[in-house]
């Protein structure tokens, strides 16, 4: 765990509540805590990066805690801001719909005040479970293109008319999924030439 504050942690009521959140087989891996400073009007809160996901808990005034969480799959940007007196963590995550992370409205979560160390801590932790996540993404985009330059149906292309499964699978379809592809980075040039090249080959 990546408290590394000269302030210690291990006991504070909050970092006690995301422990108590955590299900089976997840380890909480970094926490950053409020500085003190910055809570002059409210209950401090702390900000835990798991196996899984990131969890945001804050005691109430008079009793509980109020938490908020991100999938690692849901994310989609972290940024940390370095102050004098302490950080911002800033987090822009998809709803988390579906396994995969839906695309749509984002939210963005913001924490400040954070003890520096222990906000950078849970910075790189953010950053590389999206880095990891883009790239699971990107797989599986790149699976999708490859089953459907061999012909299997996946679905309908973005941006083509509607005209029926033939429609999507014709060669002109499979060759504009897969330059869009190349234009979004889900595709290397190689990759780009590859499909090309084997959608080609069947005309």
């Amino acid at each position: 765990m990546g408290a590394t504050s000269a302030e210690p942690v291990a006991h504070s009521p909050c970092l006690d509540a995301v422990q108590s959140l955590l299900i089976p087989g997840e380890r909480l891996e970094f926490s950053a805590i409020q500085h003190r400073l910055f809570a002059l009007t409210h209950r401090r809160y702390v900000v835990g990066a798991t196996s899984g996901r990131l969890i945001a808990v804050q005691r109430g005034l008079i009793s509980g805690f109020t938490t908020q969480d991100v999938r690692w799959q849901d994310l989609r940007d972290a940024q940390l801001q370095v102050g004098i007196f302490g950080a911002t963590l800033t987090v822009t995550a998809d709803p988390g719909e579906d396994l995969a992370g839906a695309h749509g409205n984002t939210r963005v979560l913001r924490f400040g005040g954070l003890r520096k160390e222990q906000a950078q801590e849970v910075y790189r932790a953010c950053q590389s479970q999206e880095q990891s996540w883009r790239e699971k993404r990107r797989v599986r985009e790149l699976e999708e293109m490859r089953a459907r330059s061999g012909g299997v149906h996946l679905g309908a292309v973005p941006g083509m008319p509607a005209g029926g499964e033939d429609v999507a699978r014709s060669p002109q379809a499979r060759l504009q999924r897969a330059r869009e592809m190349l234009e979004d980075g889900l595709l290397t040039d190689a990759e780009y030439e590859q499909v090309k090249a084997r959608i080609l080959g069947e005309l």
